[in-house]
């Protein structure tokens, strides 16, 4: 592993540990040549997933696209950047579970809706908001009317 401060190629491990429930290892490492400390990560490589859009495009399943929506969704929350890795984490290991390679994107959609919806309140509305695409205060109001009925219990028939 190249030193990241002055690229020398000889490094050594300091300490490992496992992260993500087993699902990435990270290592601290030292410079043998500057003595910079730096940290990386090894995950498990697992086949790619494909995304299947609703217009029918395939695009590769994006780990840091979806953190970035989920980012901006979960702004000025409570909600911790860990808390955002554990939840894509949790998706990514249930696609490969379905061991289908592909995916449809609103089954992806729901998927994070779900979780999202037991993290936070505020960041699902916000991320709903995209992926439904709320064209008026009327789709934010049928959104809130859910929540409020999945937390006491009650459906409307």
């Amino acid at each position: 592993m190249k030193c990241s401060q002055c690229q020398h190629a000889d490094t050594k491990v300091i300490e490992s540990r496992d992260v993500n429930d087993g699902e990435a290892i990270r290592r601290r490492r030292s410079c043998e040549h500057c003595q910079n400390r730096f940290t990386t990560y090894e995950r498990i490589e697992r086949p790619q997933i494909i995304v299947v859009k609703n217009n029918g495009n395939r695009e590769l399943f994006s780990r840091e696209k979806l953190l970035a929506g989920l980012y901006r969704a979960a702004e000025k929350t409570p909600v911790t950047n860990l808390q955002l890795e554990r939840l894509v984490s949790d998706i990514e290991h249930h696609i490969h579970a379905c061991g289908d390679p592909e995916v449809a994107s609103n089954k992806l959609g729901e998927l994070v809706m779900e979780r999202l919806a037991l993290l936070n309140e505020v960041a699902y509305v916000r991320f709903a908001s995209v992926y439904r695409r709320f064209k008026d205060i009327a789709g934010f109001e049928r959104e809130l009317i859910q929540i409020r009925e999945r937390k006491t219990g009650s459906v409307k028939t």
